[in-house]
């Protein structure tokens, strides 16, 4: 039986620990939804931690502290060894006064019980569900389909008249479409999923938050309520889709989820919804910012682009993963350490905390080669946007798949492409990407 704790946690401070003059200087812009969206200082702050103090120790203002981990290999090593070291306890950063309120109301650390949240063995029961529907011999029974929607999209593209926002107008909606499809959501009700998941993700960006005074306030009380309204709605959506499939089952993952069973068992209603919102939110939001941010990247660099233009079957695929590793929409998870572990010359306790910075580790000068620049025919591409370990990302085959389609589909059709305007970055410190990218085209 689970102890229910009131507070989380606290770190016992070691009294003869303190930051380096890297991280004192860097702690707080590697918790900082407003660097996220400035890639430049967000990487100087990178660069100085992985040469100065990979494993970093980090007070951040705010959070409690964790350990900072900068590099490819150290990333790797963390995230190979999922029982010495869990996502139960903290798996993403939350504001120290948002964590606390989450314990008194809840007695947990987590809102959801998703498989983010979640360690073995149930992590592993619950993956195992829907697990094949992602795999790779599955995921090619659909390509037809999902070519079919990305021309679509791009049709969609041409006939707006040479002129769009590429994040706004389709790379947010060609991946919501799919997963709505796979999830057995009708077309219809995909706005509304769009916009949840924005309030889910964009929770720090004041153009996408549910309560728009969050930000000026700091309300961690406020902060919590928008959240649990915006789960809600989730749940009283998906509550109603468990109903008819258990009724009706269809070919889709929400019947899937809706009779799933873990030894014999049906899965509880917080697992089951929270397998819903992971699947409809992170299952096209990640894959959205990674598709804007290849485009962007190309645009930003007109020999990458005309490589991919003149070539576009036989770039995609490299393209793809420079794209996921240079956007790397999510920017963090983090681990517990259950024992004591020597990681790069540094102690790091039994119960304290390390962030895996992933964009860090995207950059990391010893992997890759000029990792500042983007290469649509990079190759070694060792990207670690996906995780390792246990909890590598279940829709990584599915995404390639779908950006691959549509980078194909556009660029054996579009004449010329470039920016018509700065583009703008969403403001998240867990999962983000571009918020806009306006462009000029021809067809």
């Amino acid at each position: 039986m689970s102890t229910v704790l009131a507070t989380p946690p606290e770190t016992k401070l070691d009294p003869n620990r303190t930051m380096s003059s890297a991280a004192t200087a860097h702690a707080n812009d590697i918790v900082s939804p407003d660097v996220y969206a400035d890639q430049a200082q967000l990487d100087a702050a990178f660069k100085r931690l992985r040469a100065e103090d990979p494993v970093a120790w980090c007070e951040p203002d705010d959070f409690r502290p964790f350990w900072a981990v900068t590099k490819h290999a150290d990333i790797m090593e963390i995230s190979r060894q999922n029982k010495l070291f869990t996502n139960g306890e903290r798996e993403m950063l939350s504001y120290r006064k948002t964590e606390e309120k989450v314990y008194a109301d809840f007695g947990q650390p987590h809102l959801l019980k998703t498989l983010v949240q979640l360690d073995d063995p149930m992590h592993y029961k619950l993956r195992h569900l829907t697990q094949d529907w992602f795999m790779p011999h599955n995921v090619k029974k659909r390509e037809d389909a999902v070519r079919g929607l990305a021309k679509q999209f791009v049709d969609r593209m041409e006939d707006l008249g040479g002129a769009c926002d590429f994040q706004q107008d389709i790379a947010l909606h060609y991946p919501l479409r799919v997963i709505m499809q796979i999830l057995g959501v009708p077309e219809s009700d995909e706005p509304m999923m769009l916009k949840l998941t924005q309030e889910i993700f964009g929770a720090q960006d004041e153009d996408m938050m549910r309560d728009k005074s969050v930000k000026e306030t700091g309300d961690a009380s406020a902060g919590v309520a928008s959240i649990q309204q915006t789960l809600a709605e989730f749940f009283m959506y998906f509550t109603a889709i468990t109903a008819d499939r258990r009724a009706n089952p269809k070919d889709d993952v929400s019947t899937v989820i809706a009779n799933g069973k873990v030894d014999g068992e049906d899965i509880g209603q917080l697992e089951a919804m929270s397998y819903y919102i992971i699947v409809a939110a992170a299952g096209h939001d990640t894959t959205s910012a990674s598709t804007g941010g290849g485009v962007l990247g190309m645009l930003q660099n007109p020999a990458q682009l005309q490589k991919m233009m003149t070539d576009p079957q036989g770039m995609a695929r490299t393209a793809v993963d420079e794209a996921i590793r240079w956007t790397t929409p999510v920017k963090h998870f983090m681990r517990t350490a259950h024992e004591d572990y020597e990681l790069r010359g540094q102690t790091v306790k039994k119960g304290e905390s390390l962030l895996l910075c992933y964009p860090s580790g995207n950059r990391d000068e010893d992997i890759f080669e000029d990792p500042y620049a983007f290469k649509v025919d990079r190759t070694p591409n060792k990207l670690i946007s996906f995780g390792h370990g246990g909890h590598m990302c279940l829709g990584m085959h599915l995404a390639r798949l779908e950006m691959i389609a549509i980078y194909e589909e556009l660029f054996s059709r579009v004449k010329s492409i470039e920016l018509a305007g700065d583009p703008t970055f969403i403001k998240a410190n867990f999962v983000g990407g571009p918020k806009s990218i306006p462009v000029h085209y021809k067809f």
